[in-house]
């Protein structure tokens, strides 16, 4: 799953870094998903994202992930950020 989330965000999106964590095993018998799976965390950076507030950065990204969303994804938590913000850190 993170190898197809991976290829549809970088399809998607001109991204010069990508991680992502499978958290899914902190979340086993969460309510509205009792296995668990589906739980990633990600930071997107892209200059896709470039003078963009949170909420679009993220809708791109969510645009991006398609139908996984809602499907094999039941959470997805997300840090975007520009090159630029990311090489200030």
């Amino acid at each position: 799953m993170i190898a197809q989330i991976e290829k549809q965000i970088r399809a998607s999106l001109d991204v010069s870094h990508f991680e992502i964590h499978d958290d899914s095993e902190m979340h086993a018998g969460h309510s509205g998903n009792p296995s668990g799976g589906g739980h990633f965390s990600a930071l997107i950076v892209s200059a896709d994202f470039d003078n963009l507030p949170l909420l679009k950065r993220h809708r791109l990204v969510y645009d991006a992930l398609g139908d996984l969303m809602g499907g094999s994804i039941h959470a997805f938590s997300m840090k975007t950020l520009t090159p630029g913000e990311f090489n200030s850190d």
